[in-house]
């Protein structure tokens, strides 16, 4: 996902909780195919949506502490954030549409 910044533990807090606009995290694993799936399918998004919304990578074997914050349990998990919090929660695959639906109402 070219259009996404990856980040780590240490990064989180200024990328994601104290952005000045709504933030998708990908949390994801090299191993999980659905994971690999839906990359291209959010860069896309990340392209029609990149002005209003920013998007960051989170490997989850690589940020323990970060998916344990957030109750990380299913992969691909996707979190929007909105003025530090998370405020929207998508677990697995599914279609773009119900992605772009459940990130704009957050813009």
């Amino acid at each position: 996902m070219s259009n996404a910044v990856d980040i780590n533990d240490a990064t989180f807090e200024a990328e994601v909780l104290n952005s000045d606009k709504p933030v998708v995290v990908d949390f994801w694993a090299t191993w999980c195919g659905p994971c690999r799936k839906l990359g291209p399918v959010l860069d896309e998004i990340a392209t029609e949506l990149g002005s209003q919304v920013k998007f960051v990578k989170v490997n989850t074997d690589e940020n323990l502490k970060t998916a344990k914050d957030y109750a990380i349990s299913g992969l691909p998990s996707l979190l929007v954030f909105k003025d530090g919090k998370a405020v929207e929660r998508l677990v697995g695959l599914m279609p773009k549409s119900a992605i772009i639906s459940n990130i704009t109402k957050h813009i």
